[in-house]
């Protein structure tokens, strides 16, 4: 993989520092974006070590909520209820590295009042299966931010494209409207399993702490549509 297990680990371990808003509503679709606003899969990857950790400490909460794996519609009210959970969670909770709550440098869980980034998209995963979203909507993804660090935010799958909440800022953007470098994800068919969404990525690592990899054959270059 372009981008090594150990190098994401530690990178992530730095994630977490929350920005000011930029505003208070919905990004909307830009006629001049960088990508189409669906994501392309290039195969699968292995999961980051935090996540397999947190899936074995908690399996309620990588489990398939719904065996609809369709886009979740992208209502005005859709996009109001992101846009008001994506702010809430972002300040409700204070950023925090890993080491500073827990004494370790990996440490993915659903805070209760400081985190850091992957803290933070799992809460409002959590939030949203809550109320009912899919777990296939909802899919954990690491990127590389605009500083080339690790960095985790959480991906929303609708009608209308794949939106970013992320900690960094309060604002609801289509993925290829953000300045990051999109690196692995969930799959929307089953929470346990990641694929690459980096097209340079030819490799195609192992299982990894019981969680099986699937057939790249099944992802490789296809547009993430239901």
């Amino acid at each position: 993989m372009k981008y090594g297990s150990v190098a994401i680990f530690m990178a992530l371990s730095l994630c977490g520092a929350a920005l000011p808003a930029a505003a208070q509503q919905v990004a909307v679709i830009s006629p001049a974006t960088r990508a189409p606003e669906f994501m392309r899969v290039y195969g699968s990857s292995q999961p980051p070590y935090g996540f397999v950790a947190f899936c074995e400490r908690m399996p309620q909460e990588c489990i398939v909520t719904s065996a609809d794996d369709s886009r979740y519609p992208a209502t005005p009210q859709v996009l109001s209820e992101l846009d008001e959970l994506n702010r809430s969670v972002n300040h409700e909770i204070e950023p925090a590295t890993d080491m500073e709550v827990y004494g370790v440098a990996e440490y993915w869980t659903i805070p209760k009042t400081r985190g850091d980034c992957e803290d933070y998209a799992l809460l409002k995963r959590h939030r949203l299966i809550a109320r009912g979203w899919p777990s296939g909507a909802l899919l954990m993804t690491v990127v590389r931010d605009e500083k080339n660090e690790g960095h985790a935010v959480l991906t929303v799958r609708t009608t209308q494209g794949d939106y970013i909440l992320d900690n960094k800022i309060d604002i609801v953007r289509l993925w290829n409207q953000t300045p990051y470098h999109y690196v692995m994800r969930q799959s929307y068919m089953d929470p346990k399993v990641w694929v690459s969404l980096d097209p340079n990525d030819a490799a195609t690592p192992a299982a990894s702490s019981g969680v099986q990899s699937l057939n790249p054959a099944l992802f490789d270059a296809i547009p993430d549509f239901p």
